[in-house]
């Protein structure tokens, strides 16, 4: 770690060695160490003002801790033939199909074989999420008499949803994995920012007016979004 400011990286040894991306920052008041639950990347942030041989061994102090958190973190699954997903909280099959997309059957997927699979399976995740998460939205933007602005579905790393100044709507496709109360606690988390853009107590309070189990399903995606985000859908991370 030689820079002063800026971004960094730091190899922990052992077996295996542990990249660790070092941050410095203005806002950081003291050391920090996060260990991402989606790809296992290990970050540490830190005051502008530390000393580089501080830092490190504030980082070689805690060494069981990064390790303790990595091997709980989720291995990768790869969303191919042979393996079973969640779709709607359900465990579903992906078996081999005839036609040119992926389809959800009988309570199956079914995807053409060949180099596309995973691509395959994660546009009709994107559309299944779509036509849920646009029904969900109306109903309870309908509830509080607003009118939402435009919907798009991505594959975000540390968010569920999100909500513009403009009222456009942001959701994760793979809120499709999840059971539906769970989804549509989500709609509404982000129905209830067309009201209140931030997380005060009213903004709460109308949250739990659309969704009464708000802190239930919040508890869910706490306990379970690290499996959901295990799930790859590039076919060149299968290689």
């Amino acid at each position: 770690m030689s820079s002063r400011s800026g971004t960094s990286t730091h190899v922990l040894p052992g077996d295996p060695p542990v990249e660790v991306i070092l941050r410095r920052s203005r806002r950081a008041k003291r050391f920090s160490l996060r260990v991402s639950r989606s790809d296992g990347r290990v970050s540490m942030s830190l005051p502008l003002w530390a000393p580089e041989d501080e830092a490190l061994a504030f980082l070689r102090d805690r060494a069981d801790w990064v390790r303790g958190h990595l091997d709980r973190a989720s291995a990768p699954r790869f969303a191919r033939i042979g393996e079973t997903m969640p779709i709607c909280g359900i465990p579903r099959p992906i078996l081999q199909g005839n036609r040119r997309s992926a389809r959800f059957e009988d309570g199956q997927i079914r995807v053409p074989a060949g180099p596309r699979e995973a691509a395959r399976v994660k546009a009709l995740l994107t559309a299944m999420a779509r036509d849920r998460l646009a029904s969900a939205v109306a109903d309870h933007a309908a509830k509080i008499g607003r009118r939402p602005g435009r919907l798009t579905l991505r594959d975000p790393r540390s968010r569920w949803g999100s909500c513009s100044t403009r009222g456009d709507l942001m959701f994760s496709f793979r809120l499709i994995m999840t059971p539906p109360e769970v989804l549509d606690y989500v709609a509404a988390h982000e129905v209830a920012h067309l009201v209140e853009m931030n997380h005060g107590p009213a903004f709460w309070s109308l949250c739990r007016q659309l969704c009464p189990a708000t802190e239930t399903h919040r508890r869910w995606l706490r306990d379970n979004g690290a499996a959901l985000l295990a799930w790859r859908f590039d076919t060149r991370s299968e290689d």
